[in-house]
């Protein structure tokens, strides 16, 4: 016999709408397979007045509370964005029983263990695979496969936008403003990039990825981010030279904490080189992967489209039938988080380093310069110098040194007659 599962939506966006399409069009297919009977009953929204598709005109509401609240209401699936009015009607749908379907990152970042511990106190689920990396199944494996597996290790690249603007600088021989419009002009980045370019979006995803791969509650606000936005055009070609491109990284490690046995977790959105070899340097214009690292599973990498309104349409989707199979069962799932988190500051963090000076072409700089680096704990791997007029500009690759160093060492650099500016300062990843 088929269980019929009545779905209410909060919002109807572009990916709301999309879903609703992907939905109706999926439903008799889901039927045959799975035995659910998905009805999509009411949609609410702030403005019913809008122009929406024809089918769904029906089902628009203007009253939340017909969705959130409603017995013949059994799943919710939120595509508002934002935190609120979000979290309220998110906790008010699982406070009455109802599983929630969410696409909400920067409400699963800021809110996550209020509303996983609303949603195990009523027995129901909360699936949120959307807000990490669109239609890449990466959350399910680690609330699942990977729920015994020691993850000690996550690097990505989870922002399109981002990834599509850099692909192009470095491919193309763009400037980032170039490179912006041209993002803007192809429906990739928004009139308003800031959440994309500086590294906001990216550290909400990682703070998602971070939770789920170290069972640890791991908060938005707990990420040290930069943004793309200073990246010189020069910048790739040097980097090319050295073997290098470079990559807006999403980075979260653990380390055993020296004496106390405690585990401590490093984590990180920045622009960076990546060597030309890795798997990741070979992720191009709006695809996103994930690479994580396990104590038995080894090295696993995730990779496909990372937004998009069918991609997260495809995800959503997926949710909802587990969802509607889980409560159809009795049953749910609880989402995995320990003690919270114990954050390493990012002072101790190491990497080797890429930095970018302009000098006065004059003897005995160099040895000044690297004399600097030298009292701050700095190693030098290479110099590169090529001179201009008066001036040279100067490129050091260090090798692995602690941020709070490399730091103490720019800000002294930045204080000598010699050195005319530090152009760039950039992390290498190493994995």
């Amino acid at each position: 016999m088929y269980r019929c599962v009545n779905v209410g939506m909060l919002g109807c966006g572009n990916v709301g709408a999309t879903f609703s399409e992907f939905l109706l069009s999926r439903a008799p297919e889901i039927q045959e397979i799975n035995g659910i009977d998905l009805r999509l009953t009411r949609i609410a929204v702030r403005d019913a007045g809008k122009k929406r598709p024809g089918m769904l005109a029906p089902l628009i509401t203007e009253d939340v509370q017909a969705v959130t609240q409603a017995d013949d209401v059994d799943v919710v699936v939120e595509v508002m964005g934002g935190i609120e009015p979000a979290r309220t009607y998110v906790l008010a749908a699982l406070r009455a029983g109802k599983p929630v379907v969410t696409a909400n990152k920067e409400l699963i970042a800021k809110c996550g263990p209020e509303l996983y511990a609303a949603a195990d106190a009523t027995g129901v689920d909360l699936f949120f695979e959307t807000a990490a990396v669109a239609s890449v199944p990466i959350l399910r494996i680690l609330r699942e496969s990977f729920l015994g597996e020691d993850i000690t290790s996550v690097l990505g690249i989870v922002n399109g936008t981002s990834n599509y603007m850099l692909t192009r600088m470095s491919e193309e021989g763009l400037s980032y403003s170039e490179a912006l419009s041209l993002a803007q002009e192809e429906g990739y980045a928004e009139p308003d990039p800031s959440n994309d370019v500086n590294g906001a979006d990216s550290a909400s995803k990682l703070a998602i990825l971070a939770s789920l791969a170290f069972k640890r509650a791991i908060a938005v606000d707990d990420v040290e981010r930069e943004g793309i936005e200073t990246l010189e055009r020069e910048d790739f070609d040097i980097a090319a030279r050295f073997g290098y491109v470079i990559k807006s990284i999403a980075k979260a490690d653990v380390f055993e904490a020296v004496g106390s046995g405690k585990r401590e977790i490093g984590i990180q959105v920045f622009p960076a080189l990546v060597d030309k070899n890795h798997a990741l340097a070979n992720v191009r214009n709006t695809y996103n992967a994930v690479f994580l690292r396990g104590s038995a599973a080894g090295d696993q990498m995730f990779y496909g489209h990372g937004a998009g309104r069918l991609p997260s349409a495809s995800a959503l989707l997926g949710d909802l039938v587990t969802a509607a199979d889980h409560l159809r069962r009795a049953t749910h799932r609880v989402v995995p988080l320990g003690s919270a988190a114990v954050l390493r500051s990012t002072e101790r963090l190491v990497h080797p380093h890429y930095l970018k000076l302009e000098v006065i072409d004059a003897p005995g700089v160099l040895s000044e310069v690297s004399g600097v680096l030298g009292r701050h704990g700095v190693s030098i791997r290479s110099i590169t110098q090529e001179d201009h007029a008066s001036k040279a500009r100067v490129v050091f690759i260090t090798h692995r040194a602690e941020e709070g160093a490399m730091k103490k060492a720019v800000e002294e650099l930045r204080g000598l007659e010699s050195v005319l500016g530090v152009s760039s300062m950039l992390r290498i990843v190493e994995m």
